[in-house]
């Protein structure tokens, strides 16, 4: 069962999952109305220990001793407890929830680093809600990852962001246009595999990546 909420225009979801804890927590407040935050798992119990309440969360919580999982019901309005073999990962139906309020934008946070196998499943969910028309996007302290599909994006230069590369998912970009990076292209096919574009940089104070077929990976980084 689906709860939607009633929430303004705007509205900016956060999920934490349960990987290693990210700073980027530490950034979210719960003084704008138009947001809501998720857990996953553990990551419910990164949430309440900033001394934020998530308004739903996700998994077996295998991972929490029963004190603290009573602790969450309690104060928590939406639990949603699953059996540890199931189809879907705890992350992609938290993702499915989060759509369904209609967000503007979703971030996920604590998914990168320690199992590999965890994080690369988090970056595929980003291709399979590609079209849910909702952004997206993984975030920790170092990198923000998401995902374009073909046409005309633009990029503005972040200063914690230094790096930009782009990839090639399930089949080639064609016609992989950048303007305004340090690197640029006009009409490249960007093969699967490639590490043409890996660690560019932004000249301006916003570039712009357009091709007309298959889908990219966009990387934002930092050392």
């Amino acid at each position: 069962m689906a709860f939607f909420l009633k929430v303004e225009e705007k509205l900016i979801i956060h999920i934490v999952g349960a990987g290693p804890k990210s700073n980027t927590i530490t950034e979210i407040t719960q003084k704008d109305e138009n947001q809501i935050l998720i857990g996953v798992d553990n990551g419910a119990h990164y949430l309440i220990e900033e001394g934020l309440i998530p308004e739903a969360i996700f998994g077996d919580f295998d991972s929490l001793s029963n004190e603290n999982l009573e602790k969450i019901k309690g104060l928590v309005p939406n639990v949603f407890i699953y059996p540890p073999e199931k189809d879907e990962t705890d992350l992609e139906l938290a993702i499915q929830w989060a759509i369904k309020q209609k967000p503007e934008k979703i971030f996920i946070h604590c998914v990168t680093g320690k199992r590999l196998d965890h994080e690369f499943g988090s970056i595929t969910l980003l291709i399979k809600f590609m079209n849910s028309g909702v952004p997206i996007k993984i975030v920790d302290e170092y990198n923000e990852i998401y995902v374009i599909l073909q046409g005309t994006h633009f990029i503005s230069k972040l200063q914690h962001f230094k790096y930009v590369s782009f990839f090639s998912l399930g089949a080639n970009v064609v016609n992989l246009t950048l303007k305004g990076f340090k690197y640029p292209l006009t009409n490249h096919l960007l093969e699967i595999g490639s590490s043409l574009c890996v660690s560019n940089e932004l000249l301006e104070s916003e570039g712009s990546i357009s091709f007309s077929e298959g889908i990219a990976l966009v990387v934002r980084s930092k050392d």
